[in-house]
Order: C-alpha cells, then structure tokens, then sequence
C-alpha cells in the first residue's frame, strides 16, 4: 500500500490564481499547483499520490467535475474539493454524485475555511489510509493462518500457493500495481479449494500424473470451491473471481473500463501466467524459458511479467545449495528437496519457502522422530540475506 502522504495538489486554469493560493497556503501545508486537468492528472500519474486535490469547478477543455471523475479513477482515496464562484445547486449536485467531493467550496473562499477545509480533507486521507492498512494487514494475516491449514492437509497443494505467492508478489513488484495485496492473497489462496480432496489426488497431480477422468473433474473444481468460501468475506468478492478464473478462458464481464472489472481480470490473468510458469519449471523447463513460452500464451500482458519470473530466483544449476539442521532454518531460505516422513508421506514438496510456521513444523515432527533432522536448502539471492 502507498506510503500516508500530506501533499496537496492545487488545480486552476489561471496561473494567477494558483500563485494566490501558494502564497496563503504557505508554511502550513505542502502543495504543488497544476494548470488545467490535464496537467493534474499528468502530476497524479508522475508525482502523486496526492492526499487532497483542490479544483476549481469552471476551467476550458476539462472542467472540475470531469477531472475528479478521472481522479477517483486513478487514486480512489485521494479527497477532491471543489471550489467554485458558480454556486448553483446543479452545479453542486453534479460535483457530488459525479466527482465524489469531500467538500463544495465557492468564492470567494476566506482563508480561514480553505485552511480548515484542508485539514479536514488531509485528516480524512489519514483516516481512510490508516483503517485500509489496519484492514488489509488483519484480513492478510487471517488468510494466512488459513492457508496454514492447507499446509497441513496437503503440502503439496501449500506448496504450489507459496511458489505462486512469491511469483506474484515479485510480478506486482516489477508493474508497481496498485492494492497487490488483493493479488497476492489471491495466489496464496488459490489452492486453498484442495482441502477437500484426498491427498493422493494432490500428490499426483503435483507429481505429473494423468489422473482417471473424475478426479480430474475433481480437481479442476477447486478454483469454485475457493471462491464459493471467500466471496461472501467482505472485500473479498474480486480476490473470490480471480482465483474462480484461473484456470478458464477470462471472457469480457462487465464493462472493461470499469476499474475493479479490469483489476480482476488482471488478477486471474496473471495467476493463469504463474501456474503455468509453475508446471513448466517443474518439469524440466529453464525459468527463461518458462516465461517465455508463458507470454507466448499470454500476449497481452506486460513484458515485464517475464521479466520478473525469470529473475524471481537463480536456475536451478545456478543455486547455493547446502545441508543444515532443522535448528539452522531460517526465514528465506527454499527446501530443495521434498521432506517426507518415514512412512513416505510428504511433509514439504520441494521449493516451499521457509516461514516460521514450517520451522516449528519441522521441529515437532522431528522431536516426534518422524523425520530426520538433515534438510536441503537453496540460497537464492533473495534469501541469502535471512539464511546469514
């Protein structure tokens, strides 16, 4: 998520009037100006995010209300005040329902009402950040004790969620997409359908076997079986689509230029890109040309989605491998070879993510004497940090 900004953006189309308000605004807060909609939405796009966006109502080729429309569009939690000397009701009204203004000033304006219009409007920015944090953090720490769960009943299956997880959040990374988090829960709980099915399915799934036709149907169900949960959670419902349509053809549903349509569609196309990109890598594919041939199916999506799967992490030749003790995990580091126990049933499939959870997993198992205590591990650029 976005960083809390303070920054307020002012708009007019007189440069007088811009000059004007910087120099009653001055020492009290941090503006930046911007001539015309046009020019806002340009400074949105390369310097914002901006907390609060002041326009004037009447300016030529795009006026207030068309430019907050386009703004509520681009950074939805950006507060928009209009101000205006045309102070009809219509005009008012318009601003409200089409633009979604926090406040409908008219000129002349005092300084002391802009001042407090301000604050009021940077206040409500804070509180709007603060509780999209706190929620965001809450609902993904929840999930993710769910999906621990998953790890549980079939390790395989969590272990395709923590691959497609760190696929996702490096792809999200690279495209400096806004709410990733929405993505990356996706991936963490695209498997999470595979609760219900008996593990020898997952296992041989995630082995490469060609299962009998109705476990085949069974397994291709769990995308619904996921989103069936999810969708009733609140703000849940476009992460409950993603994972619905990662493994369907993504149609036109809804109106294509509506923001959270487009999102979703995204969502699921980039998850569809990181399951194959998965399967390839697991049978033998290079990650190069694992991406590639993803893009090849996938054209339409971004270059750098390819880009960020073949540098997420080093080929398999390339990678620092070493034996440590169960008490040497840390935090990182990437199993390199499947942990079963002496019964032979899977504990962690090869290329699951070390988390603390899985430490204190391996740990229990261990003092049970299920398992003995030597674990391969890679060190990938990307955990070597942690693994020192």
């Amino acid at each position: 998520m976005e960083a809390i900004s303070d920054l307020i953006l002012l708009v007019d189309d007189e440069p007088n009037v811009l000059l004007g308000y910087e120099r009653v605004l001055h020492g009290e807060f941090k503006t930046h100006s911007a001539v015309g909609g046009a020019a806002a939405l340009n400074s949105i796009r390369t310097r914002g995010p901006y907390a609060v966006v002041l326009s004037d109502m009447r300016m030529p080729e795009m006026d207030g209300i068309q430019l907050f429309t386009k703004v509520k569009t681009v950074t939805p939690d950006t507060i928009r005040i209009m101000l205006s000397g045309y102070a009809d009701l219509k005009t008012a009204l318009s601003a409200v329902n089409e633009g979604n203004i926090f406040r409908f000033l008219t000129k002349p304006c005092s300084r002391e009402i802009l001042s407090s219009a301000l604050n009021a409007g940077l206040a409500q920015h804070r509180l709007i950040m603060t509780e999209k944090e706190l929620l965001e953090k809450t609902l993904t720490g929840s999930l993710t004790v769910l999906t621990e769960v998953l790890s549980i009943t079939s390790p395989a299956a969590f272990s395709r969620a923590m691959r497609l997880r760190r696929y996702i959040t490096h792809v999200m990374t690279a495209l400096s997409t806004p709410n990733r988090w929405k993505f990356e829960i996706a991936a963490m709980l695209s498997q999470l359908g595979c609760v219900t099915m008996v593990p020898e399915v997952i296992d041989a799934v995630y082995a490469g076997e060609k299962l009998p036709p109705h476990q085949q149907a069974l397994y291709d169900s769990h995308p619904c079986i996921t989103s069936d949960l999810l969708k009733n959670i609140p703000r849940m419902a476009s992460v409950a689509w993603m994972i619905a349509h990662q493994n369907q053809p993504i149609t036109v549903d809804g109106d294509i230029r509506d923001r959270e349509m487009a999102e979703m569609r995204l969502g699921a196309e980039l998850l569809q890109a990181a399951l194959a990109f998965d399967t390839l890598v697991r049978r033998g594919s290079s990650r190069t040309e694992a991406a590639f041939k993803v893009m090849r199916r996938h054209s339409d999506l971004d270059s750098r989605v390819a880009m960020a799967l073949v540098e997420i992490e080093p080929e398999d030749h390339k990678r620092a491998t070493r034996t440590c003790r169960i008490g040497e995990l840390a935090p990182g580091m990437i199993i390199d070879e499947e942990i079963r126990t002496d019964a032979g049933s899977l504990i962690v499939a090869r290329n699951q993510e070390v988390t603390p959870f899985l430490i204190l997993k391996l740990r229990n198992y261990h003092q049970a004497d299920s398992i003995v205590g030597d674990i391969v591990v890679s060190l990938p650029k990307t955990s070597t940090a942690a693994a020192k």
